[in-house]
């Protein structure tokens, strides 16, 4: 039996200094003997199947390849579909998140790394919100994303351990692991 799942890298296409081609980048997760690999956008999303009998997390498996084959260090954050979904469906900030650019889910590696931003519930942190799932922070930033101060305070909470992409991306990701399931 096969499970689909969605690869979220940090930090690779952007700035200039770690460019890059999702073709590289699907052929090196292909090479690690993944299935039905594809790449969305360019931006580091990697959707994948693997096999049956491949257990754990792949994360650190993609983490070397990538060092090894690329000569690039990033964290790997790898969600289920059912992880992916369940974060979307229960997103507590749809009634006011208005714009989908300027609304975050954060994924955390960890999802005992939640309970390091409960804090942040208890700040008042004016028209921009936070909301806790089981292994994600969603962030509505209405003056923007670079902006707002809502990211800035989860990054300093939980650092490389979470990686964050706009509501918009995570739903086509959804929508493109749905279709490869």
């Amino acid at each position: 039996m096969s499970a689909t799942h969605i690869a979220l890298l940090r930090g690779i296409n952007v700035g200039r200094a770690k460019r890059v081609a999702m073709s590289d980048l699907r052929a090196l997760v292909e090479k690690l003997g993944y299935r039905n690999v594809k790449t969305l956008l360019n931006s580091g999303n990697v959707v994948f199947e693997t096999a049956g009998g491949r257990g754990g997390d792949p994360a650190p498996r993609i983490e070397k390849a990538i060092e090894a084959t690329l000569g690039l260090t990033s964290r790997v954050t790898v969600l289920t579909v059912a992880e992916l979904a369940e974060a979307i469906e229960k997103n507590p900030l749809l009634r006011v998140a208005t714009d989908p650019s300027r609304l975050l889910l954060v994924v955390l590696t960890n999802a005992a790394d939640r309970s390091r931003l409960k804090p942040l519930l208890k700040e008042d942190w004016g028209k921009e919100a936070l909301g806790l799932g089981t292994r994600v922070a969603y962030c509505w930033c209405p003056p923007g994303i670079l902006k707002s101060k809502l990211p800035e305070a989860v990054g300093r909470l939980v650092g490389d351990a979470a990686t964050a992409r706009n509501w918009a991306t995570m739903t086509k990701l959804l929508a493109l692991a749905r279709s490869s399931a």
